[in-house]
């Protein structure tokens, strides 16, 4: 461990370095370093040992965040969320990638792998982020380091919010998912403070705070994905509702997506993820600032466990795609409004709302499918479901009975007193 920490300066400080300890299983530990030496090799064409262990790593910290619990969701958010915001927001070569609240650095990892899958390299994008758990940041930093990926990492117990270490700092993509409705998070430093340009967030909910210190650290024509509790959509705390508003009417709410519950491991309660961009009129795109795209993924996905849900690669397609497609990107077709599933609100509708912004106020019902069979077909088929359920019935009855005629009783025994 010294000597990868010598070899490489990022990790200096972060490795765990008590094998000496007499508690340990020395045996297991020498298995251990016999198996790296003999058996972890590339198993694919074109594969690396960096990404073998790279994959190894991610594995690992998914189990250990399901067997934490709450507590394993505040270093990890599960992966097809973090794939779902990366394929939304598409960062490019020569960006600057920030997450305030980086837990383990999933959020960069598949920033990286992004850029890999489509013509990159590792160390194209540069990657900021801060993290007020050291041992949180120590994963993170083994996360990049096994990886290869440089990045300016920075760990204070006060947080983004009291001791923002980039103050002065704009990106282009901002990727987070803060804890969700921290209520002790305010500070009497924090009154007046220049992120709050849409209003001061309540001093019992740190979800707008989040919005807020996000929002501030974009670029001109910076986007942001932001996985939020719900209640971020629809609360009518003054202030909350009241900052809403204004992001709505000053043009940076994108869209908003609606996901499954069951897919964190900090709650078993739904989430939404926000998508902001400080530039909805590019030139490369069509204009969309008179609009917002609400997409509601509450149906999509699969149960991988009898807990927890993931979105599917096909989920991730279709709803990253119908968002490229709202925003002109003509490789992604063209966009259509569809019933159950996206809908783009212009602001009135959302203004007629009370900027309320949950989807499901604005993507309507699903169309039931047109029933084409004949009602003389129909009875018949029905009927003959009937009668052969009431034949099983039948069927059941006289087994159950049959059985019960087989059971010998125990004779009566006179109990003596």
């Amino acid at each position: 461990m010294e000597a990868v920490e010598r070899d490489n300066i990022t990790l200096k400080g972060v490795l765990p370095s008590g094998y000496a300890d007499p508690s340990l299983d020395q045996s297991m530990i020498g298995g251990l370093v016999e198996q790296f030496t003999n058996d972890i090799k590339p198993q694919k064409k074109g594969q690396s040992t960096r990404d073998l262990l790279g994959q190894v790593y991610e594995y690992f910290l998914g189990e250990f965040a399901g067997k934490e619990g709450k507590r394993g969701g505040e270093f990890y958010t599960p992966r097809c969320v973090v794939q779902l915001l990366v394929e939304m927001l598409s960062p490019e070569k020569g960006e600057r990638i920030y997450d305030p609240c980086c837990g383990s650095g999933g959020m960069f990892i598949q920033s990286e792998k992004f850029i890999e899958a489509h013509g990159g390299a590792i160390g194209d994008i540069a990657i900021y982020g801060q993290e007020s758990n050291q041992t949180t940041f120590k994963l993170a930093k083994m996360n990049l380091g096994v990886r290869g990926i440089s990045a300016n990492i920075k760990w204070n117990n006060g947080g983004s919010f009291l001791k923002d270490e980039l103050p002065d700092e704009r990106f282009e993509v901002i990727l987070a998912n803060p804890p969700f409705n921290v209520s002790d998070w305010w500070d009497a430093a924090l009154k007046g403070d220049v992120r709050w340009q849409y209003g001061q967030p309540p001093q019992g909910n740190a979800n707008f705070g989040w919005m807020s210190h996000i929002l501030h650290h974009l670029t001109p024509d910076g986007r942001a994905g932001v996985v939020l509790a719900n209640g971020s959509m629809s609360s009518g705390q003054r202030d909350e509702a009241a900052i809403r508003k204004n992001m709505i009417e000053q043009h940076v709410v994108d869209c908003i997506v609606a996901l499954p519950g069951q897919m964190f491991f900090t709650t078993q309660i739904p989430a939404c993820l926000w998508f902001l961009n400080k530039e909805k009129n590019p030139k490369t795109l069509r204009n969309r600032e008179s609009e917002i795209l609400f997409i509601d993924a509450r149906k999509m996905g699969k149960m991988v466990s009898r807990t927890r849900r993931e979105l599917t690669e096909d989920d991730i397609s279709k709803i990253s795609k119908t968002y490229h497609a709202w925003q002109g990107i003509e490789e992604a077709g063209k966009y259509q409004n569809i019933a159950g599933f996206c809908y783009a609100a212009t602001l009135d509708e959302v203004a007629q709302n009370e900027f309320i912004v949950t989807p499901g106020r604005y993507v309507g019902v699903a169309e039931s499918e047109e029933d084409t069979e004949p009602f003389l077909e129909k009875f018949s088929r029905l009927q003959t479901a009937l009668l052969a359920s009431l034949e099983e019935s039948a069927r059941l009855d006289k087994t159950i009975k049959e059985n019960l005629g087989q059971i010998i009783l125990p004779e009566k025994t006179e109990v003596k007193k």
